[in-house]
């Protein structure tokens, strides 16, 4: 809210200081004429003038005083969360109201619209729907805030995002708590790997985020004789960057759907949103390929496992993924975690049966002897099962179509804390000026995201090769 007050404050400001200027220019007007007085007509233009430069100082007092006990709240929401970090739950002391037994301001089912709230506040100033948004907001930070500290179970999949209320990385346009379940159940079943590499919040005040790296180290050596010269290697440093970059998307709803529709639409748009926003996060992580925004299967000098075969088969590729973990351990000298592969691949590789009939990667309850891997669910997306000790995961986001036959997929092996996917806020916003002349709201969603797939490319091994083309059954 303190955000979306301060934009206000900051329209005020300019446009007082415009009606200055404009009756600054009727006292010169005058003055360049040498008249001692005003005319009749100036003068009625410097009363109105004035009269508005009178009325917009009281509408910036206002919003000066609503500024100032915010910021005050704030402070007060710090200060206890400080004396929480000091003491734990005896020392804390809430200042601000929690909103515990009574319904959450925007929920499933519910009379009010998010989106029709949001318009409203920001086009027509409506007090009501302000103070929804507000509320919202002290829910929201009040829920994460009890996720925070335990005494409230996480919605599925928060532990897994970067979301906040901080103001300026989009307090005031925090979606509804039961958007934001929505937000992560879609963007979790729709972003396998972006949700499985190390995640951080994105920084504010930031077009790219760059870290040091020791390029070159420090040597020793066994000295030669006593009181002779011993080793000396300095140390050599640069940096890698990552640049922050946008997604985003929009929807032109009109005015009427806002205004008169019986139904939210914000379950559908949001939503709809959102999904988007989760595929193509995930396709940011996997397989992007710009300067200072590589995404995995791009990074330079990454181990590189080539599978070549006319007629592939999984106990062929076996050993393939044994060269792609033991290159992990022997480059960077830390294990990998995880797998990542597409859903064709991990079902082709279930559908093996050695000499006899029997599968090859068979469910783990079965105790399996001799096998390649071992199941231990059944998804389309997310965890499947083990290979190589390793967990796997299945993303249909992954390319199916890399190679000479544009027909191969991909099988990456990674150390997932070596790579760090930054993300900042959801934003939702609406404008009507843009559609005025069709009676229309645009409505956008969109986040500022970062990705540092680069600071060690010996984290990262990539099965490629004609030994990954589209399989049969």
């Amino acid at each position: 809210m303190l955000a979306y007050l301060r934009k206000q404050m900051s329209s005020a400001l300019e446009a007082r200081a415009a009606l200055k200027t404009e009756l600054d220019g009727i006292v010169k007007t005058a003055e360049d004429a040498g008249a001692e007085k005003l005319s009749a007509d100036q003068q009625t233009a410097f009363d109105a003038k004035r009269a508005e430069l009178r009325a917009k100082d009281t509408e910036i007092e206002q919003l000066d005083a609503r500024i100032k006990d915010l910021e005050e709240d704030e402070k007060r929401e710090q200060r206890a969360a400080q004396i929480h970090a000091q003491h734990g739950q005896a020392g804390e002391r809430r200042e601000r109201v929690t909103v515990t037994s009574e319904p959450e301001t925007y929920r499933k089912g519910g009379q009010t619209s998010y989106f029709r709230d949001l318009f409203r506040a920001q086009m027509k100033g409506d007090t009501s729907s302000i103070e929804r948004l507000a509320r919202n907001d002290r829910e929201v930070a009040d829920r994460l805030q009890r996720i925070a500290r335990g005494a409230e179970k996480a919605l599925e999949g928060m532990e897994a995002r970067a979301l906040s209320t901080t103001d300026g990385a989009g307090g005031e346009f925090v979606p509804p708590l039961w958007m934001i379940n929505d937000y992560i159940a879609l963007a979790r079943g729709g972003r396998v790997v972006a949700d499985q590499v190390r995640p951080m919040a994105l920084p504010p005040g930031t077009d790219s985020i760059s870290l040091p790296r020791v390029a070159s180290g420090t040597a020793v050596a066994e000295q030669t004789t006593q009181n002779t010269a011993v080793q000396n290697t300095d140390a050599t440093t640069n940096s890698v960057t990552a640049n922050v970059t946008t997604i985003a998307g929009q929807q032109v709803v009109a005015q009427q759907l806002l205004d008169q529709s019986p139904i939210n639409m914000d379950q559908i748009l949001l939503a709809d949103l959102a999904a988007d926003y989760a595929v193509k996060a995930d396709v940011f992580v996997i397989n992007n390929n710009a300067t200072n925004k590589v995404g995995l299967l791009n990074v330079s000098g990454l181990n590189a496992v080539t599978y070549t075969d006319a007629t592939p088969t999984v106990a062929e590729l076996y050993p393939k993924g044994a060269d792609a973990v033991q290159q992990i351990h022997t480059g960077r000298f830390l294990p990998g975690d995880k797998h990542f592969m597409h859903p064709r691949r991990w079902a082709w590789m279930t559908a093996a049966v050695d000499t006899a009939g029997r599968p090859l990667v068979v469910p783990a309850a079965n105790m399996p002897q001799n096998t390649l891997a071992s199941m231990e669910a059944v998804n389309a997306e997310g965890f499947v099962g083990t290979w190589h000790g390793l967990p796997v995961f299945l993303d249909p986001n992954i390319p199916t179509n890399l190679g000479a036959g544009t027909n191969e997929d991909r099988i990456i092996t990674l150390r997932s804390s070596d790579v760090i996917f930054f993300e900042g806020t959801p934003q939702a916003e609406a404008f009507r000026e843009t559609k005025a002349d069709q009676l229309s709201v645009l409505l956008r969603f969109y986040n500022y995201v970062a990705l540092h797939a680069s600071r060690y490319p010996k984290s990262i091994s990539v099965i490629a090769g004609t030994g990954l083309i589209t399989p049969t059954f």
